[in-house]
């Protein structure tokens, strides 16, 4: 099973362990983060969102934080001395490894029979010592 992912701007095909770079999400190394815009689910049966599949979600935990590689950026224009510009820069990042990818159907029906648990479960606690 695969799933596209998109963060960050950016659109991602993603399967499970597989390790991703993505631009640097707001997590600590360690935490888990869940991708909530997921653009098509594949693998048995095709899944394609418009814009999104509903309910998918694809779960990652972040193993570190760091910095790329140093661009160089460096503007010149022909003899025009003054007109010179050398700039760096070193994008954030964040590395992930991605756990779990989940169609919306798997989470929504445990919720729905924990609910349905949950209603039932103080009924037969009242019913219990009335007889």
């Amino acid at each position: 099973m695969f799933a596209v992912v998109k963060t960050g701007g950016k659109q991602y095909r993603v399967a499970p362990n597989q390790i991703l770079t993505v631009e640097k999400l707001a997590a600590d190394a360690g935490e888990t983060v869940e991708f909530s815009e997921v653009l098509m689910l594949g693998g048995d049966a095709v899944q394609v969102g418009a814009p999104f599949v509903a309910g998918a979600t694809v779960t990652a935990e972040v193993l570190e934080q760091y910095r790329g590689e140093k661009v160089i950026s460096f503007k010149k224009r022909r003899r025009k001395h003054s007109s010179q510009r050398k700039r760096g820069h070193r994008q954030y990042l964040t590395r992930v490894r991605i756990t779990d990818i989940s169609a919306g159907g798997k989470k929504a029906a445990k919720a729905k029979a924990e609910t349905k648990a949950e209603a039932a479960a103080p009924a037969d606690a009242v019913a219990a010592p009335a007889l």
